[in-house]
């Protein structure tokens, strides 16, 4: 009993290093390709980069003058996409606004999201150092560079 606990013990190391070798080599991958796209995605007009690094657009500008705060509570509508145009998540597809405090997510939401006034509707381009980082989180691989729409409708 001893001896199988043992070599189920090594096979889950040996497992968890190879997947963790893995992810590390995808997310330099992820990290190289996100660089060249964020460096030509910067050149186009209407895309604007903040010192971080976050890029965005404005797709919809309300007349709305306030603001939220890094610790506000929000209501949204998003759909994000990887650079390949896979979708991970879509509270849009889902059909469902979602509320949550900024303080509480990515940094890239949380600056992006502070930029923004009620009715107004932006696309980020975060780079993976304000997303997960090297972190692989469900279908998004680290590095890599997330795609969000993102529709504003409350400051709680």
């Amino acid at each position: 009993m001893r001896m199988i606990l043992a070599v189920l013990v090594i096979a889950g190391v040996i497992f968890y290093f190879f997947t963790q070798s893995n992810n590390s080599k995808a997310a330099k991958e992820n990290i190289e390709k996100g660089k060249i796209f964020l460096a030509e995605n910067a050149k186009r007009e209407g895309v604007i980069q903040t010192l971080s690094g976050l890029q965005y657009e404005v797709l919809a500008k309300s007349e709305n003058t306030e603001h939220p705060k890094s610790n506000s509570k929000v209501t949204v509508h998003y759909h994000g996409t990887l650079l390949d145009g896979s979708v991970f998540d879509s509270s849009v597809e889902r059909d469902q606004t979602i509320a949550f405090p900024l303080n509480q997510v990515i940094k890239g939401w949380t600056e992006g999201v502070q930029l923004m006034t009620i009715g107004d509707k932006f696309r980020f381009y975060i780079p993976s150092q304000l997303a997960y980082g090297n972190r692989t989180s469900g279908k998004i691989v680290g590095g890599s560079v997330l795609i969000f729409d993102v529709e504003l409708f409350e400051i709680n």
